[in-house]
Order: structure tokens, then sequence, then C-alpha cells
């Protein structure tokens, strides 16, 4: 089996570990590693590329080809409406969803910051929230791999602090310093944390191998949080933040859209039918239009 895979640290991290949990079921597998337009395209910010899927598209050209048999990606960066002929064909067990902070001077929250420190970021999601709770902070873009950014922090390279997911921070063993946030303070990205193995529709033999990776309530849990995304027409840089709440007993689902210039935020929740997660999407998506989310992503 061919794992197709960007080339990054944490991109081919996650691939080696596809491999070695196949390996454990008795499938063989190597690892392509394919370059992206949003790999090529590192001197802009995200939301400055035009159209959808910048870290997705060559791998999922190469899937279609037959040149691998399964995409391995960062599932907050795959669009939610996949090309015809391509499926989700497994989401392993989530890693943590939450953002995280990573600053010069350690802080022990995003509020705890000195006023006009410079953080980092490449995703609107993130800029847009934290001008909603910070806007005496100064935003400045950045790109770069995971631990590109974390180095440019610790050197003050354009930067005194940056958000960044915490699963890509734990994977690449860079989380000493990082301090998680309250998904409630800054919510995740949909999906945030968790991998998507997607394979060719018509490819029952692939689908069979990654059964046995497959987490159903993983599964569940970033379904419902892309169906906010798609229910509300945004793409994977849209300021549409979602997560799923699986404490207290209960599935809640929170989605969150904020303006570009912070100042205003809606949030909504609903609770989650394990039957349909997609439902719980769609009602808080609903439920964000109705408090005027669509006109903030219309601009």
């Amino acid at each position: 089996m061919k794992l197709g895979t960007r080339g990054s640290r944490l991109a081919q991290w996650q691939a080696e570990w596809v491999r070695g949990r196949l390996a454990a079921h008795g499938v063989t597998a190597e690892i392509v590693v394919i370059k992206t337009r949003g790999d090529a395209e590192v001197d802009r910010p995200l939301h400055e590329l035009e159209g959808k899927g910048f870290f997705t598209k060559e791998i999922e050209d190469a899937l279609l080809a037959g040149v691998i048999d399964v995409a391995v990606h960062s599932l907050k960066d795959l669009p939610t409406g996949l090309p015809p002929g391509l499926a989700l064909g497994a989401v392993p067990a989530r890693h943590d969803p939450r953002d995280a902070l990573v600053a010069r001077t350690r802080a022990a929250t995003l509020l705890d910051l000195p006023e006009g420190v410079r953080i980092g970021t490449s995703s609107l999601r993130r800029v847009t929230q934290v001008r909603y709770l910070r806007p005496d902070l100064e935003v400045v873009p950045l790109r770069g791999n995971v631990p590109t950014r974390v180095r440019k922090v610790e050197q003050g390279e354009g930067c005194d602090a940056a958000l960044l997911a915490l699963a890509g921070l734990e994977r690449l063993s860079l989380a000493e310093q990082a301090v998680p946030i309250d998904p409630l303070v800054v919510m995740p990205a949909p999906g945030q944390g968790a991998l998507g193995l997607e394979i060719r529709a018509d490819d029952r033999p692939t689908r069979d191998a990654l059964r046995p990776l497959a987490d159903a309530a993983s599964a569940q849990a970033v379904a419902a949080e892309r169906a906010v995304l798609a229910a509300l027409g945004g793409g994977c840089q849209a300021p549409v933040a979602a997560w799923v709440d699986a404490g207290g007993g209960g599935r809640r689902l929170f989605g969150r859209v904020t303006a570009l210039d912070g100042v205003v935020q809606h949030t909504a929740s609903a609770e989650i039918d394990s039957a349909r997660p997609e439902a719980a999407g769609e009602a808080v998506a609903r439920l964000l239009e109705a408090d005027g989310a669509a006109s903030l992503l219309a601009r």
C-alpha cells in the first residue's frame, strides 16, 4: 500500500504513524511525499491563496491517478466536499483538539500576555478570535512548518508568541513550553487533532485494510464539526470554529464565527445524535446564521 503525504515533519510523522498501525495489522506500506501548493507558497498568508484544498489537492490528484492508495491528511486541512471518486476511508482516534499558546515569556493564558505583544498565526480563525479577546495585541502573519514557527517565537523573529495546534506540538515533542487553551476561549478548527485517511471510493480492499485504524467516536465528533463548516459554506481558512465537548457524559457540539476585525463573535451549540452527528452541525450553523454569522462570512 502506498501512503501519500505532504513533506513537512509533522505530515511525515503522521504518515509514519499510519504505516506503523498498518504494519501491526499485517499490512506493508510505503510513504510517498507529495509537494502541495500550500507548501510551495510559504511567503503568503493562507487566507490570501485563492481556492480550497491548497494542502490537499495535489495529493488527491495522485490518489485519483492511482499513484497512491491512501492520502494521509490533517483532517482540518481537508475540504468538506471531496472530489468525485474519493471518500474518507477512516478517521483514527483523535489527538487533543485544543490550540496552544507558545510564547517567549511564558504566560499562564492568552489573557496574561502583556499588552502590545506580537502574536503570530496563519489562520483567520485564530486571527479573529485573538482580535476579539485581545484587541491590544499585534497579530502578525506566521507561516512555516511547526518547528519553524516554534523557532521563530523562541528567537523573536517577527513575533513574540504564536497559536498552534496542540496535537502537532505534542506529536513532534515540542509541547514542553506550550500552554493549552480552553476550547471555549479559542475554539479549534473543525476536525483539529484528527487524521483523515482518504481513499478511492471504489477501493474496497484498501477500505477494509484501514478498518482496524478507525475510531467511531472520533469519526462522529469530526463529522459534526465539519458539518458546521459545510453548512456555512466556508473553506478551511474561513473564520469558522467548531468543537465537540465529550465530557460530562454528554456530547455537545459548539460552533463559532468571528468578525474579521474581532468586534463581533457568535457562538452556538447543540446536542449530538450519534446516529446522525451531521444534524447537530447543521443545527449549529442555522443558529449561527440566525445570529448574523452569514453576513460576517460574506465580508
